[in-house]
């Protein structure tokens, strides 16, 4: 089994609607964050590369539990507040993968989300399978049944 992919993602002023929440346009903006480290600094540190040649979204799936603030309270001269985001790998397939997530607020469990992700080739214009290299970086990442 693999350990999940944890990245502390930092809150931005901007990310706040007109409700002092953060914006649920925002949430995946932050997945973004967490799946681009692991992808294209994780791949990369792993000796694969090639993510950051080209992947493109084809689903992203979000559901919000609960509403998440600012947190001034939580913010300090030198850090502004922060959530936790979780993820892994859930499914893998001959072209695509699924990567899913999990968005503490603290402890508190605040949004649950999915993207299904297509290695793309840039110059040709189209999806590319998934090469051996890359199928083993997103294998490190994969839990097995039950242990997400």
């Amino acid at each position: 089994m693999a350990d999940r992919f944890v990245y502390h993602c930092t809150l931005r002023w901007s990310d706040l609607d007109a409700y002092g929440h953060i914006n649920n346009s925002r949430f995946l903006t932050l997945y973004e964050e967490a799946r681009v480290a692991l992808m294209f600094a994780g791949g990369k540190a792993w000796g694969v590369g090639s993510f950051a040649d080209g992947v493109v979204i084809r689903r992203h799936e979000v559901d919000y539990l609960r509403p998440v603030d600012y947190a001034l309270g939580r913010a300090t001269a030198q850090a502004a507040p922060t959530v936790r985001i979780e993820l892994w790998v859930e499914r893998i397939r001959a072209a695509s993968f699924t990567v899913a997530y999990e968005l503490y607020d603290g402890e508190v469990l605040a949004s649950t989300a999915r993207s299904v992700l297509v290695p793309f080739d840039l110059v040709e214009k189209r999806p590319r399978r998934i090469s051996d290299d890359e199928r083993a970086f997103l294998e490190s990442w994969a839990l097995t049944d039950g242990a997400a």
